[in-house]
């Protein structure tokens, strides 16, 4: 067995990948010292890569969108936010929460997804549903008697995603599993909402005015609302390619 086989090998032992083989045969240093901490720096940086393209594919984004796509000049944001603070998932950090209210095909998805993606590469664990998708899949696990198998995906998120909150009618059983998901959320994990229902509609949502006042409350207390006005991006584009 030549030396190079024999590193892969015991990299593998290790569990330290190929990237720690092919990198022991490239560098070059003037101590073992500081051969060492080359190799090393270089393994944590290949790990890194791996872990957010990892966190990415996992988080169920539907596309993948960046901020460099979005039009930031569509879109009036409040004075204390910045392109760069959302870019930064800061509020991530902080356990705050997102809410973009305004018209269908504005670009609420597009800007929650590119954040999303954000998010996954300065390593935090994102997942994306849209909403009606999400529920079915509550009911559907609660049903089949698995719903706490589900939910511990929950438990490691830092950023959950709602796309299209309130476009679909909720049954009344999956609006309460939804209300536990928000309530988990609570000042332990930041949410993303996308939605063009305003909050004196959402009892059309939860059905219970209770219960929509309670998840309003929990959802705007450390949040930042962002209205997305005017038509729709996706029919103006079209419009104007004819």
């Amino acid at each position: 067995m030549d030396i190079k086989t024999e590193i892969a090998d015991l990299c593998k032992k290790l569990k330290l990948g190929n990237g720690f083989a092919i990198n022991s045969g490239e560098i070059e240093a003037l101590s073992h010292e500081e051969y060492l901490l080359e190799l090393l720096k270089r393994e944590v940086l290949h790990r890194d890569e791996v872990r957010k393209t990892r966190y990415i594919s996992t988080a169920g984004f539907y596309t993948l969108k960046t901020f460099d796509e979005f039009n930031f000049n569509e879109l009036i944001l409040p004075p204390s936010i910045t392109k760069e603070w959302l870019k930064s998932c800061e509020f991530v950090n902080q356990n705050q929460n997102l809410i973009f209210y305004g018209n269908i095909g504005r670009g609420k998805t597009h800007l929650a997804t590119a954040i999303g993606i954000e998010a996954c590469k300065n390593g935090k664990r994102v997942l994306f549903f849209r909403t009606s998708t999400l529920v079915n899949k509550l009911s559907e696990c609660k049903k089949a008697g698995n719903l706490s198998s589900f939910l511990k995906k929950f438990e490691k998120v830092d950023l959950l995603i709602c796309d299209e909150w309130g476009y679909v009618p909720l049954e009344i059983q999956g609006a309460q599993l939804l209300f536990s998901i928000i309530s988990d959320c609570y000042e332990r994990r930041s949410v993303i909402i996308t939605t063009n229902l305003e909050f004196s509609k959402w009892v059309s949502v939860f059905y219970d005015e209770n219960m929509t006042a309670a998840i309003i409350d929990r959802l705007i207390h450390h949040s930042q609302i962002l209205t997305f006005e005017g038509p729709s991006l996706r029919l103006k584009s079209s419009l104007f390619s004819n």
